[in-house]
């Protein structure tokens, strides 16, 4: 009773555990990538409107500061940010040193708090003879 190599296998189904999507842009970019349009749409034709000539350049700056504000904030906020972003944690350096303690205060706590030495006088015991 042999089994076939290909009945051993069970059909998934491949959307499952995906993120959602509309086409290429993922479900969960589309609100902050609209916010971020409309700020650069503001900002350009709402306070820096005045310092274009025509309104060809004021769509290409709102489309290329809308793309670099959408571009950041998927790389930041992406499915996988953690595969650029931990490109750029540094590896600590350990090392040993030892420095002596240095109060930012005048006061010298190192000799307020040092105590005297003190000589005590050794006790003679009267011993008792008969």
């Amino acid at each position: 009773m042999t089994t076939e190599p290909d009945k051993d296998f069970r059909p998934v189904n491949q959307i499952l555990g995906s993120q959602p999507s509309l086409g290429p842009l993922p479900a969960d970019q589309i609100l902050p990538w609209t916010v971020i349009a409309l700020c650069a749409y503001f900002i350009i034709n709402g306070i820096f409107g005045g310092l274009f000539a025509d309104e060809f350049k004021k769509w290409l700056w709102t489309v290329l500061i809308a793309g670099w504000g959408m571009a950041t904030w998927w790389i930041l906020t992406g499915g996988r940010s953690w595969s650029f972003l931990s490109k750029f944690i540094g590896v600590p350096t350990w090392t040993r040193g030892f420095a002596r303690y240095q109060s930012l205060l005048i006061v010298n706590h190192e000799a307020k708090n040092r105590k005297t030495k003190h000589r005590y006088r050794r006790r003679q015991h009267k011993v008792n003879t008969i």
